[in-house]
């Protein structure tokens, strides 16, 4: 079986729910199967740490994740046209799995969420893509050939899945939204399998 990691922070709900929809896509291409991960909140408080195992959903991502995936999604809410600080706390850890080339040759996909149309969604997505490059992976974007990209009018870019909040609950996906998360993971989980076929 190929797998594939997926790992979020998500704050209000809104980047869980895409990271959910992410996995169905992945866990509906024969052969695949998703690992969903979350990461802590940073805290300015040096003497504040989280437990080991969150008090619900996903367990928090670790390096020995990323040695054993075969692709990678990631995903953050938008901060000012940027990754959430965990998420690159997380990534910023990764200096051994650079070094070794851990992830170099995977196939990897970036997604967001905002509170505003507006928001900062394709630098975010662009700021998570940047590491993801340093570690030599290959990134996977949604084509046009997805109907739901001209259609629509919430969240949704050729960079990668993503939500828009606004006038709606946090965790509340539109139709477009959640089949361009599903098209999304399904996109990243088939390509990881050609590449593991052509070894």
């Amino acid at each position: 079986m190929t797998e594939i990691l997926v790992v979020y922070y998500s704050r209000y709900g809104a980047t869980e729910s895409l990271a959910r929809e992410i996995c169905s896509g992945v866990d509906a291409v024969p052969g695949a199967f998703s690992r969903l991960r979350t990461v802590p909140p940073v805290s300015s408080v040096a003497e504040a740490t989280e437990t080991d195992v969150p008090a619900s959903g996903p367990p928090y991502a670790n390096n020995e994740d990323l040695l054993e995936c075969a692709g990678m999604l990631i995903g953050s809410p938008t901060r000012f046209g940027n990754m959430a600080a965990p998420l690159k706390y997380f990534l910023d850890g990764t200096g051994s799995e650079w070094l070794g080339g851990a992830l170099s040759g995977k196939p990897a996909g970036v997604f967001t969420s905002t509170s505003s149309l507006h928001g900062g969604q394709e630098s975010t997505l662009l700021s998570m893509a940047l590491p993801l490059l340093h570690h030599g992976m290959l990134l996977v974007g949604l084509p046009f050939t997805e109907a739901d990209l001209a259609t629509t009018t919430t969240g949704g870019t050729p960079y990668g899945a993503s939500h828009v909040t606004f006038n709606r609950d946090n965790d509340k996906l539109s139709k477009e939204e959640e089949n361009l998360a599903r098209a999304h993971g399904k996109r990243v989980a088939e390509i990881a399998l050609k590449l593991d076929q052509a070894d």
